[in-house]
């Protein structure tokens, strides 16, 4: 029998919005919701997508990861991903390069001609104008800087933020991702995939498990944070309250991934 979802997590899924990672991650796992967001961000309203991976892990060549918060894959072969991004507080044009020459290492196959390698679009929604130039998006594209034209490198950079009100249907879309409830028929997908998450038993189980996961997740980057300050793995183990087993499988994958360089000594210390 299941139990019943507590008062406390049915206000907190109440107050989640779209542009929420841990309620993107449910609301994006719909090929039909992503289609409908990205024909207008893209601006065709022929694009298809034939498929969705939610909060994918890629590689990079020596084995560091990094997390998408959705990767669709367009009708034509095209890989476009699409971040969520509530802080201000990093260099987001680098992040954008290094998760897309990710998403490129990870999606061609050894010995590919260059001229087959997939063509790559990202997708950066924000809470704040990226560039301060009040404009809903902003088409980031390879310029030659003396002769103005434009390369066609295979990537593509389109950043949209909720922030800028400049009339367009691009900022009219974005003006729904800053609210907990949605009832607009000019987006009729976004408006039912958002009660079905808010308003469905499935759905707030669904959103249950996130949020657990992300607290799993939020744990989990303590412990690698203290692990690279070289503390004891039982101090860990006792403000993590887990196993040591546990601290040192976490230690262990960082070493594998290149995010930790430890001896022999260093990595039994504490035991």
């Amino acid at each position: 029998m299941e139990h019943t979802i507590d008062d406390k997590k049915l206000e907190r899924i109440k107050q989640f919005r779209p542009i929420d990672d841990v309620f993107f991650e449910v609301l994006a796992d719909d090929a039909a919701f992503c289609q409908e967001i990205l024909r207008v961000i893209l601006e065709d309203d022929k694009l298809t997508i034939l498929e969705v991976k939610m909060q994918k892990d890629v590689r990079n060549l020596v084995g560091r990861s990094v997390r998408l918060d959705a990767l669709c894959t367009l009708g034509d072969g095209t890989f476009c991903n699409v971040e969520v991004q509530r802080s201000n507080n990093d260099n987001h044009f680098k992040r954008i390069r290094y998760n897309a020459s990710c998403i490129t290492a990870s999606e061609t196959e050894p010995g590919t001609l260059f001229e087959n390698v997939p063509s790559v679009i990202v997708v950066y929604i924000s809470e704040f104008d990226i560039l301060k130039g009040q404009r809903a998006a902003y088409h980031i594209d390879s310029v030659v800087r003396e002769t103005g034209k434009i390369l066609e490198d295979g990537m593509k950079t389109i950043c949209v933020n909720t922030k800028a009100k400049d009339g367009s249907k691009i900022a009219e879309l974005m003006q729904l991702f800053t609210q907990t409830e949605i009832n607009e028929p000019k987006f009729p997908i976004f408006t039912k995939r958002m009660n079905e998450i808010k308003h469905s038993e499935r759905g707030q189980r669904k959103m249950c498990e996130i949020m657990e996961e992300y607290v799993e997740e939020a744990k989990k980057e303590m412990i690698q944070e203290m692990l690279l300050q070289d503390i004891s793995i039982n101090v860990i183990a006792r403000c993590a309250k887990m196993d040591v087993e546990r601290i040192l499988e976490i230690q262990q994958d960082m070493i594998e991934n290149g995010q930790l360089q430890m001896d022999e000594r260093i990595n039994t210390r504490g035991r």
